[in-house]
């Protein structure tokens, strides 16, 4: 029997309009008619570029590059949160994701309310919400502050938050961005422990950082991305030390 990959990305580029502000409005329409309508011709910002790659079920995959090189584009287009401009996008399975901090939760409603809404979002039964908050608010750890609203939180507490909702969801596909890359080593560390749970139930993983030591844990595979196209795909033996080199600039 053929196992069917989890993620399959054929052929993929991802590109947004960007429009010049006519700044003196009217005016400069009446006045100036051609410059006014080269300034409305619109530009194109490509995020990805005729990217192509297929991860199998179970796998734990780091996406790596220099901020701008179409990580985030990537987790994204996966989580169905954007749409290709050309190829296509093939996902099996339930997703959940943590793509950006404070994505998902009501500024003005409490941390409580704001489980409630995501978890929601997620997938998971008012029944089974009501079972897994006790835990939930255990491992975010917010103490009070669970029953003030999210704008006053910080970004590490919004991380402790979306994190704690995760915990409890039973995904087939996680997508994480850099959500580690806020709090302290403890929580740090409590969310290693529970991606590497999620790897061992064969959850495929998806995951934007630019730490090494967290990528050689627990990625089998890595991504390196550049000038929004992907240029390696190895393992991280093969590839951090590459990435790491580039990245470290030389003492001349």
């Amino acid at each position: 029997m053929t196992v069917q990959p989890a993620v399959v990305f054929d052929h993929v580029t991802k590109r947004y309009p960007l429009w010049h502000h006519l700044g003196s409005g009217l005016k400069s329409l009446l006045l100036h008619p051609r410059r006014a309508r080269a300034l409305w011709q619109h530009r194109v910002h490509t995020a990805l570029d005729d990217v192509s790659f297929a991860v199998q079920p179970g796998e734990s995959v780091a996406l790596m590059g220099r901020n701008g090189a179409g990580k985030s584009t990537t987790l994204a287009l996966v989580a169905g949160v954007l749409q290709p401009t050309a190829g296509r996008v093939m996902v099996q399975g339930r997703v959940a994701s943590l793509l950006e901090l404070g994505a998902g939760f009501h500024p003005e409603l409490t941390g409580r309310e704001n489980i409630r809404l995501n978890a929601t979002l997620l997938g998971m039964s008012l029944a089974d919400i009501r079972k897994a908050m006790p835990r939930i608010i255990e491992f975010a750890g917010l103490g009070d502050f669970i029953d003030e609203p999210v704008r006053i939180y910080s970004s590490g507490m919004q991380a402790r938050l979306g994190f704690a909702v995760i915990t409890e969801v039973s995904p087939d596909v996680l997508l994480i961005d850099e959500v580690l890359a806020v709090g302290d080593a403890a929580f740090r560390q409590r969310c290693l422990d529970v991606l590497n749970g999620f790897r061992r139930r064969g959850v495929t993983l998806l995951f934007v950082s630019h730490n090494p030591t967290d990528i050689r844990q627990f990625c089998d595979r890595v991504q390196w991305f550049e000038n929004c196209r992907l240029v390696a795909d190895g393992t991280p033996d093969e590839l951090l030390p590459r990435y790491q080199a580039l990245m470290t600039p030389s003492c001349k």
